[in-house]
């Protein structure tokens, strides 16, 4: 089934270069905007053992429920909801593939949830907002480590320092 994040979008291609470029085995991983559960069904083949993949949007937690149990994935739980739903949790990478906005309202959430040298792969906006982000993720103590871009969309991977 097709909506947000069926890996022909721009930004959904980046991020399945940055996944791919990564190693994930062994690692806990939270997909947050998971569209179809495109990205955490890659990062589960890539040997992450904990994962959670989420989305507001029902028609999108319906999707990734189908595509995780048609995928055989056995690591990934899909959840309906928002950030509030990572209170207390942690996480080797984080993927956001989401929005600006969005991104910007929630990085110290996802953040406060990033393990140290933890990974966070942001995309979802245009190179014009990377100059917004990276300056916000600096204020939040991660360091700009790769950036992917095409077509004027961008996608960025941090790291959390010490």
């Amino acid at each position: 089934k097709m909506s947000f994040g069926t890996g022909h979008h721009e930004t959904t291609h980046m991020m399945i270069q940055h996944i791919l470029a990564t190693d994930f085995t062994n690692k806990s991983v939270l997909d947050m905007g998971c569209g179809t559960g495109v990205l955490a069904i890659l990062a589960e083949k890539k040997g992450a053992t904990v994962l959670e993949a989420v989305d507001i949007d029902n028609w999108c937690y319906l999707n990734s429920l189908e595509n995780v149990s048609r995928n055989d994935c056995k690591h990934i739980t899909v959840l309906e909801g928002d950030a509030s739903l990572l209170s207390r949790k942690k996480y080797d990478i984080i993927i956001a593939n989401i929005n600006r906005n969005i991104l910007l309202t929630d990085l110290s959430t996802y953040v406060s949830c990033l393990n140290e040298k933890g990974s966070l792969f942001l995309s979802g906006f245009y190179d014009s907002d990377c100059e917004l982000i990276e300056t916000t993720c600096n204020q939040l103590n991660l360091k700009l480590e790769h950036t992917l871009m095409r077509n004027h969309w961008v996608a960025l991977k941090f790291v959390k320092l010490l």
